[in-house]
C-alpha cells in the first residue's frame, strides 16, 4: 500500500509542473484486457475543467467500460485529451491542454510513463522505434521525442506558422497540416529533421490520410464567416507525394465545413463529416450526391473507420456538456450498437488482433 502511495505522489507531483488540474487521488480499479479486439474512445472533455476521460469498448463483448484512465491510475487524465496511438504494445495518450502524453499499457490502462515538456500537444507520430515527432498548438515547432527514454530530444521550427496538427507518412516524408488560421500542409524530411517544402492547401486543412496508390489525401474546411484569416470554399484535396502538386480538387458549398477524413481497410474509399457522413471513392470524379448516414440534428464530432473490417464508428457529443454517444455501423451502414461514452467523445484509437 505504501509503494502505490508513493508512486501516486510521485505522478501528483509531476503533474502539478504541467496543470493545476485536480487530477486525484481517486479510488482505483483493476482492468485486464488482454485478449479480444478492442476500441480507445478519447473523451476530450471540457476546456479548463479537466474532466477529459478516456473509454475502452470490447469490439467483441459490445461491452464498454468508462473513465478507465481515473479508475486504473487513482488521477484524473487532465484536461482536454485530443488523440491516441498505440506503438510497439503502449498506448500513448495526448492531453492538450495539460501539456502532457501518458504511455499507458494497453491491456490493464495502467501508467507506464508521464511525457512533459511541451506546450499545447495533439498528436504523436512515430517515423520509427527510435523517433518520434509530436506537433503542437502555440509551440511554433514540432518536437521530437525518443521513444525509448521517453525524452524530447529536440525541435523542428515550423517557420512561422502557429501550429501543427495530424502527421501521414509517405517513405521519408512526414506530412502535417497546419490548421489554425492557415493554410499550408508541410513536408518534414525525417532523415534530416527538417521542414523540406510547404503545400497550400486552402483555409484551414483539419484532416488527412494516405490512400492505396500512395496519394495524400486532405480536406480543408474553408474557415468561417468573420474568421480573421478569411472564408473560402472548402475542399477535398489530392496530392502526389513524391512532387507535391495538387492533382485533384473536389469544392464543396461555400458554408459547408468538412473534417474528420477517414479511410477504409483497402485503403480506396474515404469517409469524412459534413453534417452529415458521407463517402468517396479515391477513383472518383466528383464529391457524391447523397450521405451515407444522413444528419439527424446532433453533432457528429468524431469519426473513426476500422482498419481491419471497415466498420464505422461516429461520436455523438450531444450538447458539449452532457456525456456523449458513439454508434457503430457496419460496412454497409448499418447501426449495430450504441455505445455510452464521456464529455465530447472526439478521436478514436484502435486495438486489434
Amino acid at each position: 500500500m505504501k509503494k502505490i502511495l508513493n508512486y501516486i505522489s510521485v505522478i501528483i507531483i509531476s503533474l502539478i509542473a504541467v496543470s493545476c488540474m485536480d487530477y486525484g487521488p481517486k479510488n482505483e480499479s483493476d482492468f485486464n484486457y488482454y485478449d479480444g479486439n478492442g476500441l480507445f474512445i478519447v473523451n476530450e472533455g471540457n476546456f479548463m475543467y479537466g474532466n477529459a476521460s478516456l473509454s475502452y469498448y470490447d469490439i467483441d463483448k459490445k461491452n464498454v467500460e468508462n473513465e478507465i484512465f481515473v479508475r486504473s491510475n487513482g488521477i484524473k487524465l487532465g484536461d482536454v485529451a485530443q488523440s491516441m496511438v498505440i506503438h510497439n504494445g503502449l498506448g500513448y495518450v495526448v492531453v492538450n491542454n495539460s501539456g502532457v502524453i501518458f504511455t499507458i499499457d494497453i491491456n490493464t490502462f495502467k501508467i507506464i510513463d508521464i511525457i512533459t515538456g511541451f506546450t499545447s500537444p495533439r498528436y504523436i507520430h512515430f517515423v520509427n522505434d527510435n523517433k518520434a515527432y509530436v506537433t503542437d498548438l502555440y509551440g511554433s515547432k514540432i518536437y521530437i521525442l525518443n521513444p525509448v527514454t521517453k525524452k524530447i530530444s529536440g525541435s523542428i521550427p515550423v517557420q512561422g506558422h502557429k501550429s501543427t496538427e495530424q502527421m501521414v507518412q509517405s517513405g521519408k516524408y512526414v506530412f502535417t497540416n497546419c490548421w489554425s488560421y492557415d493554410n499550408k500542409i508541410l513536408v518534414i524530411d525525417s532523415e534530416n529533421d527538417i521542414i523540406a517544402d510547404s503545400i497550400t492547401a486552402g483555409i484551414q486543412p483539419n484532416s488527412m490520410v494516405i490512400d492505396k496508390n500512395n496519394k495524400l489525401w486532405a480536406l480543408t474546411d474553408g474557415g468561417y464567416q468573420g474568421n480573421p484569416y478569411g472564408h473560402d470554399i472548402p475542399s477535398l484535396l489530392c496530392i502526389n507525394t513524391s512532387d507535391f502538386k495538387i492533382e485533384k480538387k473536389f469544392d464543396f458549398e461555400l458554408n459547408d465545413s468538412p473534417t474528420d477524413l477517414c479511410i477504409n481497410n483497402s485503403l480506396d474509399t474515404l469517409y469524412f463529416i459534413n453534417k452529415s457522413i458521407w463517402k468517396i471513392s479515391t477513383d472518383a470524379a466528383q464529391l457524391p450526391d447523397a450521405p451515407i448516414i444522413p444528419y439527424k440534428g446532433t453533432r457528429y464530432y468524431g469519426l473513426a473507420v476500422s482498419p481491419k473490417n471497415s466498420e464505422i464508428y461516429l461520436a455523438d457529443a450531444i450538447d458539449y456538456v452532457q456525456n456523449g454517444k458513439i454508434y457503430r455501423y457496419t460496412a454497409q451502414y448499418v447501426c449495430i450498437d450504441t455505445i455510452d461514452a464521456g464529455v465530447c467523445p472526439s478521436n478514436f484509437c484502435f486495438k486489434l488482433k
